[in-house]
Order: C-alpha cells, then structure tokens, then sequence
C-alpha cells in the first residue's frame, strides 16, 4: 500500500488529464459507456440492497464496489474528467486545448448517458418481468426518487434549485477526493481503500451525482414515476451537471495543482 506524496499524485492528475484529452473519440465514447454502465448498475445494486434491507446505509457502503471497478478497468466518468481533464491547459501541456477540453467533455457526458440509459432499460425489463408486471418493490422505489428529485426541488423554487445545485457541488467534491485518492497509492488494496470513504459519503448523503441520475431518472420514468422527462433535465440532470463541474473542478482539481504542484520546487537537472 505504497504512499505517493501529494506532488507525486497532483503530477499524476495532470498526466492522466493530458491522456485523456488526446484519446481517440472511439476509446472515449467505449470507456465512458462501460462507466457509465458499471456506475449505473452499482446504483441499481446499492438501492436493491437499501429495499430488502431497509437499511440505506448497506446500500452505501456496498455501492463503491462499482466505482472501484470501474476505476481500476479505466473507464471514465464525467465526474472525473471534469477535475483532472482541465489541469493539462493550465499546465500548458502540448495539444492540449479549451476545445479538446469541452469535445471531452461531451463525449464523456454522451457515452456515460448511453450506458446509463442500457442498464436503465434491462433493469426496467427484469424489475417488470418485460413491462408484463407492475414494478416490483424495488422498482417503485426508483420511481419515487425520481419523482422526489425532481418535482420535490421544484415545489421549493428558486430554493429548490441552490439545493439541488450545492448536493451536486458536495457529491462531486467527494466523487473526485476519491478519484484523487486512488492515486495516492500504487497497490489495488491501497486504491480501493482510498476510494471507498468519499463514495460511500456522497451516496448515503443523498448528494446528487450526474452520471448515477442518468440511470436512477430513465428507469424511474420508464416504471411509471409521477413526472415527465422535461422535469428530470431542468430540475435534475442539468443542474447537476454544473454543480458536479464547480465541486470537482474548485474544490478538488484547483487546490491540489495550485498548492502541490504550481508551488513545489523545481528539480535540477
């Protein structure tokens, strides 16, 4: 469980952004879908689990299990290029673009979206028995989360909106400390221990993370949740997305480049 030294870990932040800012749009859009996917059938495993055991606590300390997974195969998350993606501009790595930085990002948001959106549609087939059968218990509990999430901000107003949008400020803060903290260390068990805090924090706090809406949203709509698919983009899915780029990007990618990395001293050569 070897330990990296912030300006070990912050150099690989920046290097793992300028990767993935030159990656080819077919590597992109594969990786961000299994994510995406991965993610998203991490969310259906933690809220079965928070159903049958009335325990949303379970449900949140199992749900890293996916993020660690996804992590470790290299998939990638919106969440994460939001933070690490941006660094490589600002360090003036070569090739490295505002542009190159904003096509990532929405081939990322797309790919995520595209794999959220398949396990959505299995998990409505297996939650229905094929659309034969109402939702089973789990099944409605997706449909009033959505309905919550969405219709529950808008009855507050502008209120509702500042809340919706500090949960996906707070989520993604947390999000990347853990996709930071993996590379902390050079080991898996080092990784995966790593990560698990900050994840299992933002999922039982109820902080709002764009990519698992991607897949709590559609199912919910699918299995008959009281509100429409313009309610999930404007008081949900859009929203977070803003939030999740402020939380990741200040408070997480900022800090470390500017503190660990802009200010370390220099080697001689």
């Amino acid at each position: 469980m070897a330990y990296l030294a912030p300006t070990e870990f912050v150099t690989k932040m920046i290097d793992a952004g300028e990767s993935k800012l030159l990656m080819s749009t077919r590597d992109t859009l594969i990786r961000s879908y299994m994510g995406g996917a991965i993610l998203a059938l991490a969310a259906a495993f933690a809220v079965t689990v928070t159903v049958n055991t009335g325990n949303p606590l379970a449900g949140a300390i199992l749900f890293p299990v996916g993020f660690i997974l996804l992590y470790l195969l290299g998939f990638d998350l919106l969440t994460g290029v939001f933070t690490i993606v941006p660094l490589a501009v600002i360090d003036k790595r070569p090739g490295a673009t505002w542009r190159g930085v904003f096509r990532n990002w929405g081939l990322v948001f797309t790919g995520n979206f595209g794999g959220a959106l398949t396990v959505a549609v299995f998990m409505s087939i297996i939650f229905t028995f094929g659309f034969a059968e109402a939702p089973n218990l789990v099944g409605q509990k997706l449909g009033h989360i959505g309905e919550g999430r969405t219709l529950g901000y808008q009855s507050h107003g502008a209120s509702g909106m500042l809340t919706l949008f500090v949960r996906a400020v707070m989520c993604n803060w947390m999000v990347s400390t853990g996709v930071v903290a993996a590379m902390m260390s050079t080991s898996v068990t080092g990784k995966a221990t790593a990560m698990w805090m900050p994840i299992a924090v933002f999922f039982y706090m109820g902080f709002e993370h764009s990519i698992v809406n991607m897949f709590l949203f559609p199912t919910g709509l699918m299995l008959g949740g009281n509100f429409t698919l313009m309610d999930y983009f404007i008081w949900n899915e859009l929203p977070t997305v803003a939030g999740n780029l402020v939380g990741g990007l200040l408070f997480v990618g900022l800090p470390l480049y500017y503190t660990h990395y802009k200010t370390a001293p220099k080697r001689k050569l």
